[in-house]
């Protein structure tokens, strides 16, 4: 019992780290970054059990959109590209007992590349998955009061959101996004 409760609080956590609704605050400080590429593919997407379906072409419109939204603010002197691979999701539908108040979930791995060292900084592609944020609307389950389009935009800004935490961690962590002269030895 306590370790569901654990994880529980720990689910919470996550989520609450993904509200996307600070693009009119001051951006996250990432070093001499700037977006370059980003190119956004859905070859092999797979489509959860009780989900909505959502086009490989919709996924890369929404997804690409919410990077640039997000990413395109940076204007640091190097350029760095995103690969992004939408893998799976899950699109709550509506109509579905409020009892299993089903959520949207969405499943992608991401490759980054320094340009000017002409180098991926991701061995192997980063896989991450973004939960829905809580709100309001969400509680009893997005498909209940929720468009695909807007379940697949929120999902999409929270991908951006949770990208951008990956960025920050690896920058602490690897030193990602450096100015050349703080890194030339």
């Amino acid at each position: 019992m306590l370790s569901r409760f654990a994880a529980l609080i720990a689910l919470l956590a996550v989520v609450a780290c993904t509200n996307a609704n600070d693009l009119d605050k001051e951006k996250v400080d990432l070093g001499d970054f700037s977006l370059g590429h980003n190119i956004v593919v859905a070859p092999k997407v797979v489509k959860g059990p009780l989900s909505r379906s959502a086009s490989e072409d919709e996924w890369k419109t929404v997804l690409g959109a919410a990077i640039d939204e997000r990413f395109g603010r940076y204007d640091g002197a190097r350029l760095y590209h995103f690969g992004t691979s939408v893998e799976g999701y899950v699109l709550a539908q509506p109509g579905v007992p409020i009892v299993a108040s089903p959520k949207s979930v969405l499943i992608i791995n991401l490759t980054v590349w320094d340009d000017a060292k002409g180098v991926k900084l991701t061995e192997k592609p980063e896989q991450l998955t973004i939960l829905e944020s809580l709100s309001g609307e969400t509680l009893l389950g997005s498909g209940l009061t929720q468009s695909k389009e807007i379940q697949m935009r929120n999902l999409s800004r929270n991908a951006a959101k949770v990208i951008q935490n990956y960025l920050v961690k690896m920058q602490a962590e690897a030193g990602w996004f450096r100015p050349e002269t703080a890194t030339a030895d």
